[in-house]
């Protein structure tokens, strides 16, 4: 490619980034239960001090490793307290994902074209854009599975032993960071993806044979945090392998259960704005299996892990998230033979599927909001702005899948279709759905009174979480709902943090003699708990949150 190519595309793949990634971070609310979940426990690590074991508002919380905290660590020590810095880890791992996946292309086809076009693809996805710029351990699980499997790659094809020996000792420290940050699913999606290929090629004896240093080197960067976490809390490794991992995943009553096909939606919506491109893209990676290796890699390592997730009773659309790597390589390759062929249909297919798609949209905004039957399903009749944005989000989809659909040569405009609805998500989502996930809002107008309040509780562990984020205090009692803390709760140290239905008055009594104490609840649907209570002295709502104010007393 000529140098001066290079430099536009390079440019303009950064100011997508830019604009996709990096300036709607600080513009919307925090989304509850885990962006401000994963804000506070690492405001909390920072505030304690302690990078071994994790606290949630101050109790011990054993769901996930350490590693995908110590990046948000380090993005709020350089950002500050700020949206910005919650959501930049995941942006961050999300790059360095890309920069992978642009590395991988150039090293399966040593063609720049094609290698900036997998990652403007793999960039530009729907799931990856969502997910991407949404505090999640995901990204990270995702930068660390696909540094190991271009590791692998680095592995069965390398032939000098200095590199062979470079290759495996990466991998295995991939593999560590990868465990380190959600545990041990990070250990088996590599090895569950690379079984296929070592099968194909008969590498059985590559794999006994090299495999150990990989582990050594996993072991040797993980034992460390492994031995301070279990001589601090030697129940963790009990709670994290077989509540977190067995339950989550295998037996019935899994948390988050969803049938087999679950995935199924959830990949031809992921692969937006690029749909068209997937179903060719797997049938010719399919076809040409035999005579491109590098094919079957990919395929390997996107089906493997997408069967595995599918097998498991336990199901979050974020869990496929390291399937879109290779996928996004699939489809560069695939692009690129239709460029090359006389047939660039699908191109224009591909544009006119994002134009139905932004037409379907602004469509079905508009019955929500003028026809008479569905007015208010979604936008209160005062909520104009909002829906405005909404359709400009639909509007602006819909051009640029028309501006790809006009010619093939234009078919990166593709990427351009979620553009404006990135830029605007935060400011199109109904007040409904503000109140009920992104409090942050009415808790900023409420600060006043909760800063001077001596004890603040809420009915919602969520709701908790944002509490303790915005006031900087992680002394949040809970009343009436346990939830992820109930492990937490269980420990003698964690007394006094957790407030019954049935204790409650008695508790407001003495309480109200220590000072001002404030209930934030969380009501659901008509059934508003908070008349069940003491009369309080101020009460202060908003859509489904109720904000009870108690006086001191004597």
């Amino acid at each position: 490619m000529h140098a001066g190519l290079k430099r536009v595309y390079g440019f303009w793949l950064l100011l997508f980034f830019a604009v996709v990634y990096l300036l709607p971070l600080n513009w919307r609310a925090l989304w509850m239960p885990d962006e401000t979940r994963y804000a506070e426990i690492s405001r909390e690590m920072l505030q304690r001090g302690d990078w071994i074991v994790p606290h949630f508002l101050g109790l011990r919380y054993f769901e996930k490793p350490d590693a995908g905290y110590w990046i948000n660590n380090l993005s709020q020590l350089l950002f500050g307290h700020s949206n910005f810095a919650v959501r930049f880890g995941s942006v961050f791992s999300t790059a360095v994902s890309a920069l992978l996946v642009f590395w991988l292309a150039n090293l399966l086809w040593s063609n720049r074209k094609k290698a900036y076009s997998a990652t403007l693809i793999y960039l530009s996805c729907t799931l990856v854009f969502s997910i991407g710029t949404y505090s999640v351990l995901d990204p990270m699980l995702t930068l660390w599975m696909t540094a190991a499997m271009l590791c692998s790659y680095y592995c069965l094809r390398v032939t000098a032993v200095k590199h062979k020996i470079i290759s495996w000792i990466a991998l295995g420290l991939a593999c560590a960071m990868g465990f380190m940050t959600k545990g041990f699913l990070a250990l088996a999606l590599p090895v569950i993806a690379l079984l296929p290929i070592v099968w194909r090629e008969k590498r059985i004896k590559t794999l006994f044979g090299w495999g150990p240093l990989a582990i050594v080197s996993a072991l040797l960067l993980s034992l460390p945090w492994v031995i301070a976490i279990g001589q601090r809390e030697p129940d963790f490794w009990h709670y994290f392998f077989w509540i977190e991992h067995i339950q989550r995943f295998a037996e019935k009553n899994a948390q988050h259960a969803a049938p087999f096909w679950y995935y199924l939606p959830i990949l031809l919506i992921g692969t937006l704005p690029w749909l068209a491109l997937l179903p060719g893209a797997l049938k010719a990676g399919w076809q040409r299996r035999s005579q491109r290796g590098e094919l079957f890699f990919l395929l390997a390592w996107a089906i493997m892990p997408l069967l595995f997730f599918s097998i498991a009773h336990g199901k979050l659309p974020t869990y496929i998230l390291p399937c879109f790597a290779p996928i996004a390589l699939l489809m560069a390759d695939y692009l690129e033979q239709i460029r090359q062929s006389a047939n660039q249909r699908i191109l224009k297919i591909n544009g006119l599927i994002n134009l139905l798609f932004g037409l379907f949209i602004t469509l079905a905004l508009l019955l929500t909001a003028f026809l008479p039957s569905l007015q208010g399903l979604l936008y209160a009749p005062y909520e104009k702005l909002p829906l405005l944005l909404a359709l400009l989000s639909g509007i602006g989809w819909a051009l640029a899948g028309a501006v790809s659909a006009s010619a093939p040569c234009r078919w990166y405009w593709a990427a351009a279709c979620p553009v404006v609805l990135s830029l605007l998500v935060g400011q199109i989502i109904p007040q409904r759905i503000v109140y009920s996930k992104q409090p942050q809002s009415f808790i900023a107008l409420n600060l006043p009174a909760l800063q001077h309040s001596r004890y603040v509780m809420t009915n919602s562990v969520g709701l908790a979480s944002g509490l303790a984020w915005e006031l900087k205090r992680d002394d949040i009692l809970l009343y009436d709902e346990k939830g992820e803390l109930e492990y937490g709760l269980g420990y003698p140290d964690a007394k006094g943090k957790f407030i019954s239905r049935d204790d409650f008055s008695r508790w407001l009594t003495e309480a109200r003699k220590q000072g001002e104490v404030v209930l934030l609840l969380k009501v659901d649907g008509e059934n508003d708990v908070s008349a069940s209570f003491p009369q309080a002295d101020l009460v202060i709502w908003a859509n489904r949150l109720r904000l009870l104010i108690f006086k001191p007393r004597p």
